[in-house]
């Protein structure tokens, strides 16, 4: 199994190309089973997580071209309306065919899902959505078994619906659910991420009626087809962030291109905050942070977008681990997502845990040690620990990086880290 050796003490400098998001990616991919025509995507990154969406849509006989990062997607001639355990079982993303399967062709038998470890996910806001729009659904032996074949004209029928929690997969499936549903569907206490908007200006382009992706009351009004459209994925916000922490951390200038700031406006400051010097330039779609690795302390509290996001807590707990001060990290998205904690103190971090909320007390230094990834954000925060340690840092169990993150060491590499793959 791959592992990372990390020699740190390397200031960061240079730039870095953000790559396509991953969480933008993965359903606007499944969207392709709405389409009668060839969807055609770009920046699409090179990616674990999309690897396996990609398989299993193949294997549902969506016909798939692939050349760097661009991918089209001819679902012209489904033949299959399964996503098996074996194909699902690492990703909880791919619930995300269960919609436009069931939209589209009427049935639909999707395994629930697995992914990362990092707590409690249900999809029963997905399953509660579906039948409040007519679908039959039935769980038996680990598959949901969706069916809209005794509805007038076999379509989803529009509704409303109030999501009692805030959940991005969910909004997204409904919403793709609703785009040939018949009639108009509001989906209220939607997800407002910036991943659930371009998901919405693809299906647009695609032929769909939607309108409010970004507030938390998204509008739908069903049509009877939907074609194929070129979409370039928006950038990756959290490959960004982590980026812009590592050159925070190491006393280093990164300047990040194609990387919008309207997106990562909590990061930014919370990193200034910290005292790093963030530029912005919208024009050019750039972000340069700058600092000389003389942090301070920064409170943290996670919150559905447009509040601080989940998935950068444990990159700026890495940060506060080596910063000066005392910093409270709270989590209220995941119960189960303080897993590094444990790994961090492996090198040396003082950090105390209390239900939801660590206690950071700021290090001089950080020694190098043998570590293991237990997520994917996780994976991240250790890399980053690993690139200011003292000495040579080993991370174990890295194939959750490789979800997420494209060709990180080479280009943590580029620079000016010391980061290998054995």
């Amino acid at each position: 199994m791959d592992k990372l050796i990390i020699q740190g003490g390397n200031r960061l400098s240079g730039e870095v190309t953000i790559s396509g998001a991953k969480n933008a990616a993965l359903p606007i991919l499944c969207a392709s089973l709405l389409a009668e025509t060839p969807l055609k995507l770009s920046s699409v990154a090179a990616l674990k997580d999309i690897d396996t969406t990609i398989k299993l849509l193949d294997m549902m006989g969506v016909k798939i071209a692939r050349d760097a990062d661009e991918v089209s997607l001819d679902a012209s001639d489904v033949q299959s309306f399964e996503a098996t355990y074996e194909m699902v079982k690492t990703m909880r993303a791919s619930i995300l065919v269960l919609g436009p399967l069931l939209a589209r062709f009427g049935t639909a038998r999707v395994s629930l899902p697995g992914g990362c470890a990092i707590g409690s996910r249900p999809v029963d806001l997905h399953i509660k959505g579906l039948q409040a729009m007519g679908a039959a659904i039935h769980i038996t032996h680990g598959y949901i078994q969706a069916s809209t074949l005794h509805l007038p004209n076999r379509r989803l029928q529009g509704t409303r619906y109030y999501m009692d929690l805030v959940t991005v997969t969910g909004t997204e499936n409904l919403m793709m659910a609703a785009a040939l549903a018949e009639g108009k569907t509001i989906l209220e206490n939607a997800a407002k991420e910036p991943e659930v908007v371009d998901l919405a200006e693809c299906l647009i382009k695609m032929g769909a009626n939607i309108t409010g992706a970004g507030t938390d009351v998204i509008t739908i009004i069903g049509v009877e087809k939907l074609k194929g459209a070129d979409h370039n994925i928006v950038c990756d916000r959290i490959e960004a962030g982590t980026y812009m922490v590592a050159a925070a951390m190491t006393g280093g200038e990164v300047k990040l291109k194609n990387a919008r700031a309207d997106l990562l406006d909590a990061v930014i400051e919370k990193l200034r905050d910290a005292g790093a010097e963030v530029k912005v330039s919208k024009v050019e779609n750039t972000i340069t942070v700058k600092s000389d690795g003389k942090l301070k302390a920064v409170n943290i509290r996670t919150a559905p977008h447009p509040a601080f996001p989940t998935d950068m807590q444990a990159q700026f707990m890495a940060l506060n681990v080596v910063a000066e001060g005392v910093a409270k990290v709270t989590e209220t998205i995941f119960e189960n997502r303080f897993m590094h904690v444990q790994e961090m103190q492996r090198l040396g971090a003082d950090i105390s845990i209390d239900g939801n909320t660590a206690l950071v007390k700021g290090v001089e230094f950080l020694d190098g040690a043998t570590v293991m990834a237990t997520d994917l954000r996780a994976s991240a925060s250790l890399v980053l620990a690993g690139l200011v340690a003292r000495g040579e840092t080993v991370i174990e169990r890295i194939y959750h990086l490789d979800r997420g993150y494209e060709h990180l060491e080479a280009k943590f590499n580029a620079l000016g880290a010391n980061v290998k793959r054995v």
